[in-house]
């Protein structure tokens, strides 16, 4: 499992670090930067209300059948046309609750307009992490590293013909969430045809009493994600809400480098899931797991976090010009949001594995109570930076109250969160080159 873990880590680290930094740093901030914090912080809301509702796209699918097929690979032909055909379901499901709730909300035509090709490129997205679910499952790191930036590749390519070109001038918000369309379509559909060759996959194939089993069996983890989708972004809507378009334009800003280094954790927890998974089947230690990502994980955290804080002002001013100085109150409370969220990635991720869901769930929704309330007492007085420290209370008892159940569940020793000896990593780095070729 260690050298499976070492090997998927070292293809999806490779392929997102090359891609998604220069995606979030380069072509999401130019973005910004031409169209303007207020067009660019309507899109921001929007985009995390159609985010939060999500998860009725996938009901928790995805997250059970990275564990159900890493346990039962054979199953997975059988689960492939079963899940899309319910997935299709699930579609007009998301779409007539995204848009009753943003009629309950005020929303008029200039936000449905928007929110309706968001809704789209959600739809997409959530295929396509559908299908690298099958990818993971099958511990077929290499396919799913290649499916996890080809989207955005893609997006570069096309968003940066627009923004290095004349056509700049007329850039608008609406051509980035088109280019945005383009790309996952692509993506999926090529992500399809590959994993349809590999399983022998013929038609789709809809079965009542199959697809009330998948959604009991998926419920826990849909009510997990919406749970977490909430309370990480809510925080835009309320700020749009309580103080309009450029509190929230001012948060997106400061919120992305954030979102830039919290890839680092969510793509450990991409091969973690299936390795930590067949562990607790075959009722094995995760002490070794454990150890050989807890103490990088948080090296990395703890020193990206004190860097980027006190050096919140020259990172501003390199990315946003002129109104630099609005970015840096935020960006010093909400990059500390990195550490718990580190956290959460990897004993979040072992919990799931576990089935321990009741108690995530739990924890979850503690937190977005809590997320709710400081943002309700602090957004009015601070604006964007009473988000950033609301967003911050929420992820760090999230973090605290997985890792406390997690010790106590699967027996962990101190030494699991103590640093690797220097003939451990010597052995790691040897697996590593190993099995990446």
């Amino acid at each position: 499992m260690q050298k499976k873990l070492l090997s998927g880590l070292f293809w999806v680290l490779l392929a997102n670090l090359l891609v998604k930094p220069f995606w979030i740093l380069g072509i999401e901030v130019e973005v910004q930067n031409a169209v303007g914090n207020e067009a660019y912080g309507f899109y921001y809301a929007l985009y995390s209300f159609s985010y939060i509702f999500n998860i009725l796209l996938d009901l928790g699918i995805t997250n059970f059948n990275i564990r159900n097929i890493a346990q039962h690979p054979q199953l997975i032909e059988k689960h492939l046309s079963g899940i899309l055909g319910i997935k299709l379901c699930l579609l007009g499901f998301y779409l007539i609750v995204t848009f009753s709730v943003g009629l309950l909300m005020g929303y008029g035509s200039h936000e449905f307009h928007l929110l309706a090709l968001l809704t789209l490129c959600q739809a997409l997205n959530s295929l396509i992490l559908y299908l690298r679910s099958n990818f993971e499952g099958l511990l077929l790191f290499k396919w799913d590293s290649f499916f996890s930036v080809f989207d955005r590749m893609l997006m570069i390519v096309i968003c940066g013909c627009l923004l290095w070109s004349p056509l700049r001038e007329q850039f608008n918000i609406y051509w980035f969430v088109y280019a945005q369309l383009l790309a996952y379509g692509l993506t999926a559909a090529l992500a399809f045809a590959v994993i349809a060759r590999k399983v022998h996959f013929h038609r789709l194939r809809w079965n009542r009493r199959f697809f009330l089993v998948v959604l009991k069996k998926s419920a826990p983890f849909a009510l997990l994600v919406l749970l977490m989708a909430s309370y990480n972004r809510i925080d835009p809507i309320l700020l749009r809400w309580l103080t309009g378009d450029a509190e929230a334009g001012i948060y997106a800003g400061a919120f992305r480098l954030l979102d830039a280094l919290t890839m680092v954790a969510y793509l450990v927890s991409i091969p973690l899931l299936p390795v930590f998974s067949r562990l607790c089947k075959e009722r094995k230690s995760v002490t070794d797991i454990v150890r050989l990502v807890f103490w990088p994980m948080m090296t990395l955290a703890v020193t990206a976090a004190v860097l980027c804080a006190v050096f919140a002002e020259p990172l501003m001013r390199w990315r946003y010009h002129g109104l630099y100085t609005l970015y840096i109150p935020v960006f010093r409370v909400v990059i500390f949001g990195f550490i718990p969220i580190s956290l959460t990635y990897i004993f979040g991720t072992l919990l799931t594995a576990g089935g321990h869901l009741r108690q995530l769930n739990l924890f979850a929704a503690t937190s977005l109570v809590l997320n709710v309330a400081v943002n309700l007492v602090l957004i009015p007085q601070f604006g964007a930076t009473g988000s950033a420290w609301a967003s911050l209370s929420a992820q760090s008892f999230m973090a605290i109250a997985q890792l406390l159940l997690a010790i106590r569940l699967f027996r962990l020793p101190p030494t699991a969160f103590l640093p690797p000896s220097p003939h451990n990593i010597c052995n790691n780095l040897t697996l590593l080159l190993k099995h990446s070729n």
